[in-house]
């Protein structure tokens, strides 16, 4: 208990300590009992004997440093006593105070008792309670798990009318014509389309009245809903402004949803085909006379038929109106029908697929054919502008038939034929039966039978023009006036679209790399020579063969020179246009080859008649110099004697220095000049090699002639050929140059 009071020294019993005169701690051993100790001896080994270095020693040290108590032998005495006292009132402080707390423990207890007794009583009320409520709250847990049923069925019911129920103010939105076609009766729509769907899901229960039931009453709300669009695009049609770029999104968004009813659909695309045909047929009224149809002058509209005294400007404003009205009319179209995709493209095939005639239809048959936007459109184009192209057609043709002149009924059909080819790339090719193209086709045949027509009847009147043959042997005047239509034809077809520009042939570098593209060059070209064909057989043949039976009534070399003058004249005119006239050309410089051939033949009888050689040429010719008998026989040869060699000789002498330029003389109307020379070159060196063959001749004749006369005299032996006809084959071909 000592332990426990504050700064207080436990210390060694008293009887201990006092043992010896000098150390009371230290005690006395069994063998120094009995005999007197040393009192500094036995302080030492007490001394020596005491452990410093145990902490309960130092701490005791410590205590009595704290205390500051003096080393007197006073001090050592009470410190005993004090110390226990200290430890006696410590203890008794302590039981004090587990006194106290004592107290508060009977206290709680007293506490609890009086708990367990009250938690007893409570608990014979909450039994007794318990036995008395308990039928009450089996009632109250029915009735609540009925609550939660009732709860669970009603947010089912709430659900299912939500979602499988239209409202009264939905159905009045979907079917009253009152009510406005806006964003809230698309979404109703969409939500009725959607219980119709959803309602399979009901169908495939035991019990189908619901379903069968919800899904009648769903599908006379989206008939009624879908006749109540059909008559407000109907209305919205007879007020709609194609020519406004801001079309209202409120009809292109009907339209996508009316095309799940393919026949309501189709009934509005004619309502809309009639009224926009009449529409377009009372505009075009209107720009071809600055009036409307009733009547009413429109001074801000200049007329087309102002201009009506030039058939091409008149037909080409009517073409060109009409290409704009149908360029402005598919883009709003477009707009309108096609821009959103393939929205009605599917909305059409859906609704085919819903109609009931397709849900009859046996499974093997095929289905109706797929909806195609692109084609319905050009369908609907052309529904529209028909109108426009009737009246168009009729004026065209009063101008094709009113038409006089060749040139201008040419200018007309190759309009047409622009004008076909654009209208077909912008409506479409594959719709035959389109009346534009069909109209554009028409027209186009008529104006070409007026061209023949036109052409023929001039033909007619040149057979007297036929007979005369010009004295300088030049083209006569029909020629070259059809030569001048056929160049102005020439160049309209060309600046046309059906003869576009060719394309760039390919170098000898990158030619393996472009064979494909010079393929597709070589069959367009072929493709247009093919179709111009026709015009040259019309415009150009008729003159030509007129030509060339005036060159049978003439003698040669007038009827080469005269066939080849009109063949360089047409050359001329065909050549800048050989991409589409390059048989033609062909067959003319072969022809034209064919009558040069004939005039060299002509020169070259000239000359060898004005030479004086023609017995000779004629009697050597057959004879060969590698034949010593066809040389043994040149001396027997009457042109080989010395008298007509002398004379073939003088003739030729006479002949030459002038031979090029008579040669030349006899082809002066020949317009050709550069012809004409190489004419009389071909003609000279034919010539000339004749005469070589003559000359070689004739040098052999002479040696043969020396080995035979071999041991006669000088003043026997004959004149060599050589001597009596001195001119060489180089002196001739130099004079002939």
């Amino acid at each position: 208990m000592a332990s426990k009071g504050p700064g207080l020294l436990q210390l060694p019993p008293r009887d201990a300590a006092l043992s010896g005169p000098l150390s009371p701690g230290i005690p006395l051993s069994p063998g120094q009992s009995s005999r007197t100790t040393n009192p500094i001896s036995s302080k030492i080994t007490s001394v020596l004997s005491t452990s410093y270095a145990d902490s309960e020693f130092r701490e005791a040290l410590a205590l009595l440093d704290e205390r500051r108590i003096g080393n007197s032998a006073e001090t050592r005495r009470q410190l005993r006593l004090d110390v226990q006292k200290e430890v006696i009132d410590s203890n008794g402080q302590i039981i004090s105070e587990f006194g106290r707390v004592a107290d508060q423990l009977r206290r709680i207890g007293a506490t609890i008792d009086r708990l367990n007794k009250s938690y007893q009583e409570m608990k014979s009320h909450v039994t007794a309670s318990h036995d008395a409520t308990k039928d009450m709250i089996q009632e109250a847990s029915s009735l609540m798990t009925q609550k939660k049923n009732v709860e669970t069925k009603q947010q089912l019911l709430t659900a299912f009318r939500e979602h499988f129920v239209l409202t009264d103010d939905e159905v009045a939105s979907l079917t009253l014509t009152s009510e406005p076609v806006d964003d809230r009766f698309f979404a109703v729509l969409a939500k009725a389309k959607r219980i119709r769907k959803d309602c399979e899901v009901l169908l495939g229960f035991e019990n189908q009245t619901l379903g069968l039931e919800i899904m009648d009453q769903t599908a006379k709300n989206l008939n009624h809903a879908f006749q109540k669009l059909y008559r407000w695009i109907q209305k919205e049609f007879k007020t709609l402004n194609l020519e406004n770029p801001q079309i209202h999104s409120s009809v292109r968004r009907a339209l996508r949803v009316l095309a799940e009813r393919p026949s309501l659909f189709q009934t509005c695309l004619d309502f809309f085909a009639e009224a926009r045909q009449q529409i377009l047929s009372d505009s075009f009224y209107l720009a071809l006379t600055g009036a409307s149809a009733s009547g009413a002058k429109d001074h801000s509209v200049k007329p087309i038929e102002l201009a009506a005294h030039d058939s091409l400007r008149y037909v080409g404003d009517m073409l060109a109106w009409a290409h704009s009205a149908t360029v402005s009319e598919r883009e709003a179209l477009e707009v309108l029908f096609v821009s959103d995709g393939n929205e009605i493209a599917k909305g059409m095939q859906e609704g085919r697929e819903n109609e009931l005639w397709s849900l009859m239809a046996d499974e093997g048959e095929e289905g109706p054919p797929e909806f195609d936007a692109v084609k319905a459109l050009n369908e609907l184009v052309d529904r529209d502008v028909s109108g426009a192209a009737r009246i168009l057609r009729q004026r065209i043709e009063q101008v094709i038939q009113a038409n006089e002149e060749t040139i201008l009924a040419y200018k007309l059909a190759n309009l047409l034929s622009f004008y076909k080819f654009t209208f077909s790339r912008l409506l479409g090719g594959d719709n035959p039966d389109a009346v534009l193209l069909q109209s554009m086709a028409n027209l186009e045949s008529e104006a070409l039978r007026q061209f023949r027509s036109l052409m023929r009847d001039h033909i007619a009147t040149l057979q007297g023009e036929f007979q005369h043959t010009p004295a300088d042997l030049g083209p006569p005047d029909f020629l070259q006036e059809a030569l001048k239509q056929l160049s102005a034809i020439m160049q309209t077809y060309e600046t046309s679209l059906a003869s576009s520009t060719p394309k760039a042939r390919p170098t000898s570098k990158h030619a393996k790399g472009e064979e494909s593209e010079s393929g597709e060059e070589s069959s367009e070209e072929e493709e247009a020579d093919d179709e111009f064909q026709p015009i040259l057989a019309e415009s150009f043949d008729p003159f030509l063969a007129g030509c060339e039976n005036m060159a049978r009534r003439l003698s040669a070399p007038s009827s080469s020179i005269f066939v080849l003058n009109c063949l360089l004249a047409a050359q001329s005119t065909l050549q800048p246009y050989v991409r589409f006239t390059s048989r033609r050309l062909a067959r003319l410089r072969a022809t034209a080859a064919d009558h040069a051939s004939k005039l060299a033949d002509s020169q070259y009888k000239s000359l060898v008649s004005e030479s004086s050689l023609a017995p000779l040429f004629s009697a050597l010719g057959p004879l060969r110099g590698d034949s010593r008998a066809d040389v043994a026989r040149i001396a027997t040869l009457d042109p080989a004697q010395p008298e007509a060699l002398v004379g073939a000789s003088q003739g030729l002498d006479d002949f030459l220095p002038s031979a090029i330029m008579d040669a030349l003389e006899n082809l002066k109307n020949l317009q050709d000049a550069r012809l004409a020379r190489e004419v009389t070159e071909d003609a000279a060196e034919r010539f000339c090699a004749d005469f070589e063959h003559v000359e070689e001749l004739l040098v052999l004749a002479d040696e043969l002639r020396g080995q035979g006369a071999e041991g006669h005299g000088d003043e026997d032996r004959e004149p060599s050929l050589r001597a009596l006809f001195p001119r060489t084959a180089g002196e001739v071909r130099v004079l002939l140059s």
